[in-house]
């Protein structure tokens, strides 16, 4: 069986993208069980976006559809899309700055 040939910076990037992703996971997660709560602090939208923007996409679309929260929202949506290019962009210029060590 062929090795799976990854260099250290394509390692980091996936454990960056895992980590921030289970978190955003997790941020959606305790936001949504905040929202049921009368008078309790809340998860701010910038800090869901950036955090998805920032690694956590994947996670943050999977809290999006497993606690059903902000889906509704359209204005999220749309920054949530927004937050997805960012994290393309970040996530190629990543892989382009991984592939020159």
């Amino acid at each position: 069986m062929d090795k799976l040939n990854l260099h250290n910076g394509h390692l980091f990037l996936l454990a960056w993208v895992g980590g921030t992703s289970l978190w955003s996971f997790l941020l959606f997660g305790f936001d949504k069980w905040r929202a049921g709560r009368t008078g309790a602090r809340r998860i701010s939208e910038s800090t869901l976006l950036l955090t998805s923007a920032f690694g956590g996409w994947p996670g943050g679309l999977i809290g999006i559809v497993v606690f059903r929260h902000k889906s509704a929202k359209l204005s999220f949506k749309v920054k949530f899309g927004i937050a997805f290019f960012v994290w393309i962009a970040l996530a190629v210029g990543a892989l382009k700055l991984a592939a020159q060590f």
